[in-house]
């Protein structure tokens, strides 16, 4: 016997969906649950027009779950258990309900819950005092915030750069504007900057001035991690050893500490950067010609710097390889990126398919389509990288971001396809109304291979 839901009893309001019942039988409709109390109907048979309540769904007020009652005078399933008439039981989200007492003949429903940006305003609020996300230099609220160590007092990003200069200049040492403890690393706070901008949206009398965030932005100099020297001589009673650190435990030596290198020699004032690949040090070179930062993280990488000044890594200092950060156009890739496609492992093997059908390699495509991304053909938004704007073929990038940039790219070849050049089990399948940002894709393997997925959103927050 096969079932086929729907929602009745009361009346569907106007608000956003909050859950669905996804069944199993892609000849079904998903079933849409918008209030917060829903009886589940379904007919018996197709030969018959008579309908049957069999649950409802109640929404529970931790908005992470539900219960469901059993309406029908038989059995049901509920993720394995079997719940009898009138009784209770609470499901969350990819649970699995079946309107009958076994799985034969009866037509398996997923439950999943649909995020919403009211739900998540719900689900967690965070307190903060304004005047505890002002940098204590501009007393405005944080721009692009970095926190310094060990005091972890927080700052603009410009405030504490210009700040970081004028101290080189002047002292041995940089202290900290606001308890003058020594800094000895910097780097920028991802979570902060997330409140920050938060706080701006919620009161944008708070605001700077367009004028005032540009002149900020050009002082800002910290882009990743650093690690700065207090400016202590280094005095020793037992023979150097290139390797050790410095006297005052700030950081680990890099070579042109030791020696000068290309016409350069550290100080004990010079800034250092912690390669992200190695773990190993360099120093902070602002406006030397060399890329030393991934332009999509923002993250330090040592390969292409050590490599510009010939240094190898056979020496006592960690040095990683030059393909750690390279342009985009002397990247190359053979095999489609794991998070291509968010993950969907059918989409990847449909792409992989159509690129072996019209004759060419991954790279030919990619290679293809970083053009048009030269030419400003294609819409950057969802690049998930930064400095999107900015980003072309000569822009170096790290093996992360470039593998970021491949799955973008994928995803604008396989909606150029048309429908006919995919293979038949593709192009017979139904968009997925999530599209690209469908959550049930990530665990249920069988919805996202019934489903395309490589589509925009036709329904959720992400249209």
């Amino acid at each position: 016997m096969g079932e086929k839901g729907e929602c009745s009893g009361v009346k569907p309001s106007d608000d956003e969906i909050w859950a669905k019942l996804v069944p199993s039988d892609s000849r079904y409709s998903d079933v849409e649950i918008r209030s917060d109390e829903k009886v589940i109907c379904s007919e018996i048979s197709a030969a018959f027009g008579d309908k049957h309540s069999w649950c409802k769904i109640i929404r529970n007020s931790d908005l992470c779950s539900a219960t469901v009652e059993n309406k029908s005078p038989n059995t049901i399933l509920v993720d394995g258990t079997e719940v009898h008439n009138e009784n209770t039981v609470v499901i969350k989200d990819g649970s699995e309900i079946i309107p009958g007492p076994d799985k034969g003949g009866f037509v398996s429903y997923r439950f999943d819950i649909l995020s919403s940006p009211e739900t998540s305003q719900r689900q967690l609020q965070i307190c903060v005092d304004v005047e505890n996300a002002k940098c204590s230099i501009c007393l405005n609220i944080w721009h692009d915030v970095v926190t310094v160590a060990p005091c972890l007092h927080n700052f603009c990003n410009g405030c504490f750069s210009e700040w970081l200069r004028r101290s080189q200049e002047k002292r041995s040492s940089v202290l900290c504007p606001q308890c003058r403890g020594v800094v000895q690393f910097v780097g920028k706070n991802h979570f902060l900057r997330t409140i920050a901008e938060d706080m701006l949206k919620a009161d944008s009398s708070l605001r700077r001035s367009d004028e005032e965030v540009a002149l900020l932005d050009t002082y800002s100099s910290v882009r990743s991690n650093l690690v700065i020297g207090s400016g202590k001589k280094n005095c020793r009673k037992r023979a150097h050893t290139p390797v050790d650190d410095q006297s005052d435990g700030t950081y680990l030596q890099c070579p042109q500490c030791v020696h000068e290198v290309g016409g350069f020699h550290c100080n004990n004032n010079t800034v250092h950067l912690q390669c992200q690949a190695c773990g190993g040090m360099m120093p902070s070179r602002l406006g030397f010609n060399i890329p030393q930062y991934c332009s999509g993280c923002d993250r330090s990488f040592c390969g292409a710097y050590w490599h510009a000044l010939g240094v190898t890594g056979s020496g006592p200092y960690p040095i990683c390889s030059q393909d750690t950060l390279k342009p985009i156009s002397e990247h190359s890739i053979s095999r489609i990126p794991l998070l291509a496609h968010e993950n969907n492992v059918h989409e990847q093997n449909i792409t992989d398919s159509c690129i072996r059908q019209m004759g060419k390699t991954l790279q030919d495509v990619v290679s293809e389509w970083i053009v048009k991304l030269n030419n400003k053909e294609i819409d950057v938004t969802r690049l998930a990288l930064n400095h999107v704007e900015t980003i072309n073929a000569r822009t170096s990038v790290c093996c992360d971001c470039y593998q970021k940039l491949v799955s973008f790219l994928l995803y604008w070849f396989r909606i150029s396809i048309p429908k006919y050049r995919l293979p038949p089990e593709a192009s017979a399948r139904e968009d997925c109304w999530y599209g690209y940002a469908c959550r049930t894709q990530h665990h249920s393997e069988e919805h996202a291979r019934k489903r395309n997925h490589v589509c925009r959103p036709t329904r959720g927050s992400n249209m």
